[in-house]
């Protein structure tokens, strides 16, 4: 560690992860591989399905079969980090690593949202213009409309990234966190940070905020759609065919909800214990959205159902 007093400047950062509670290394250590190990196999055998079962060469599952990659991506970009934490107390990065970490945590973060938004408006299509929906949704539109999001994300993600590493850092250099979590980063910084602030919230507003507002009104129109149909049959398949994205959405955003919009506990026991606990939520929630995507597509869509069930015959009976 470099004292506080000094001015020279950081090379690189201290990651302190669950160092202060040793007892708890080894049980998060398996509990978060166990984790990471389904978010690889779900997402996995969702892009393999995707890719090889015709009858998903559709809208929807190209976009599904992005959202599975990015969740690969998103979750590798920290777990590995995270699990090395447990078994390497006190963890030293290198300022070029963090810098990667988290351009990675960024761009993958940005994408999804604008993901899940173009998901909605595949479904409000699918729903609300079911006679154009072929038309409008042919690939020539849809795989612009995936690479844009990779794009949008991947873009913000090298301005904050840029933002971040033009301070100077000099002083402390511990974060007390699992990864190079941005806002533990700036409170380091020995310099005015006010446009790395102005630059976050500009990009909340473009990549949480319009999309929630976007995602939000695409259903308005889908469910005033499916209650006008007049059976109960015809209103039920209309509504399972966006109830897993509709569920993988809440997730999501609740996730981001629960982890920033939560007050700060007032417990007596001091901030050591709060400390903790903001860094366990920040670190499941980080795994929990990854993981349950594909338990909740693979569950709540008989398609994908039965891609699965074929992929898994063909695997262990093959002709």
């Amino acid at each position: 560690m470099v004292s506080s007093n000094q001015t020279s400047p950081v090379m690189a950062f201290v990651l302190l992860g669950l160092s202060a509670h040793p007892k708890l290394e080894k049980t998060f250590f398996m509990l978060i591989l166990l984790m990471y190990l389904v978010i690889l196999l779900g997402n996995g055998v969702l892009i393999l399905v995707t890719i090889l079962d015709s009858r998903l060469d559709t809208p929807m599952y190209f976009f599904l079969g992005n959202l599975s990659f990015l969740d690969i991506c998103y979750t590798t970009s920290s777990v590995p980090l995270t699990l090395n934490s447990f078994l390497t107390p006190r963890k030293t990065i290198c300022f070029s690593a963090y810098a990667v970490q988290m351009f990675l945590s960024f761009a993958m973060g940005a994408t999804e949202c604008v993901l899940l938004s173009v998901m909605a408006f595949d479904r409000y299509m699918a729903i609300c213009n079911p006679l154009r929906y072929s038309e409008v949704m042919s690939k020539a539109t849809y795989v612009p409309m995936a690479a844009s999001s990779w794009v949008a994300g991947s873009l913000t993600a090298m301005v904050q990234t840029s933002l971040a590493m033009r301070l100077p850092f000099c002083g402390d250099n511990i974060i007390n966190h699992f990864t190079c979590e941005i806002l533990a980063v700036l409170k380091l910084a020995c310099a005015d940070i006010s446009v790395n602030v102005i630059s976050m919230g500009v990009a909340n507003v473009i990549f949480l905020g319009v999309p929630v507002l976007f995602i939000s009104s695409s259903y308005v129109f889908i469910i005033a759609t499916i209650l006008r149909i007049p059976s109960a049959e015809g209103r039920r398949k209309a509504f399972s065919t966006c109830s897993a994205h509709l569920t993988v959405v809440i997730v999501f955003y609740g996730t981001i909800l629960f982890m920033y919009g939560k007050p700060k506990s007032k417990d007596l026991l001091g901030a050591d214990k709060q400390d903790l606990a903001d860094k366990l939520i920040s670190l499941f929630c980080g795994v929990v959205t990854p993981m349950l995507n594909p338990i909740i597509y693979s569950l709540r869509n008989k398609d994908v159902k039965g891609a699965v069930r074929s992929l898994v015959f063909q695997k262990c009976f093959p002709q």
